[in-house]
């Protein structure tokens, strides 16, 4: 029965979903440095740098992710000792960059260029104006799609037990092995999964929920704009 692998195994799984929670946690912070460094380099004027962005996009979009993890993992190896959690955790976020790039990209040139020449025309430089004035509504503008891309990410951080990592899927693939119960086990993972990103979902929301309260015109802007017209 699957609430008697739940009970019996819950120590281990528990366990195992806090090694899930750091290695998401490191990886999409990763992501989102690697995606914004991206980001920049797709908008440059630069050839070059463009080119090396859509490079790396158009590789990481078009391979399996679980194909770069064993990349990373087992072709580091012969020069550098790198972690079950490290391999993983970068192998994750040079995967989520690729597409976290496109988000931020996609969020950038979504701001009217009107507020960059005004910025650059009180005097402003281009990184001031960018970090003050452009980034601040660009995020604001890519959190829903960040969300998703987040939760995707959770979901994806699965496929480091194929290097022997002991996350959620890796500890659930040990006790199908062990108690010869596969279905009910392969259930109680899936549904520390899906509290895991119930609980993500909920909190994406509330912050997608304030922002919008922030846009919002208050209700004295409303009133004087109802006696105006």
């Amino acid at each position: 029965m699957v609430i008697d692998i739940f009970l019996s195994s819950y120590p281990l799984f528990l366990k195992a979903t806090w090694l899930t929670v750091q290695l998401t946690a490191v990886a999409l912070m990763l992501g989102c440095v690697v995606g914004l460094v991206i980001a920049f380099f797709r908008i440059s004027d630069s050839k070059v740098l463009n080119y090396i962005a859509h490079t790396y996009i158009t590789v990481i979009r078009g391979t399996p992710l679980i194909v770069q993890i064993c990349i990373l993992y087992f072709g580091l190896a012969n020069m550098v000792t790198l972690s079950q959690f490290w391999a993983g955790a970068i192998a994750l976020a040079v995967h989520n960059g690729a597409y976290i790039a496109e988000i931020f990209r996609g969020a950038i040139q979504s701001i009217d260029r009107g507020q960059m020449e005004a910025s650059r025309s009180l005097g402003m430089s281009y990184p001031l104006a960018m970090r003050r004035i452009i980034l601040p509504q660009a995020f604001r503008r890519a959190i829903p799609s960040l969300g998703n891309q987040f939760i995707i990410g959770l979901k994806d951080s699965s496929l480091v037990a194929y290097v022997g990592m002991q996350d959620l899927w890796g500890t659930g693939l040990g006790e199908a092995a062990s108690n010869y119960k596969q279905l009910e086990t392969y259930m109680v993972v899936g549904l520390y999964y899906l509290v895991l990103i119930m609980i993500f979902s909920y909190f994406v929301n509330k912050l997608e929920a304030r922002l919008a309260r922030g846009k919002a015109p208050s209700k004295q802007t409303k009133d004087n704009t109802s006696v105006a017209a």
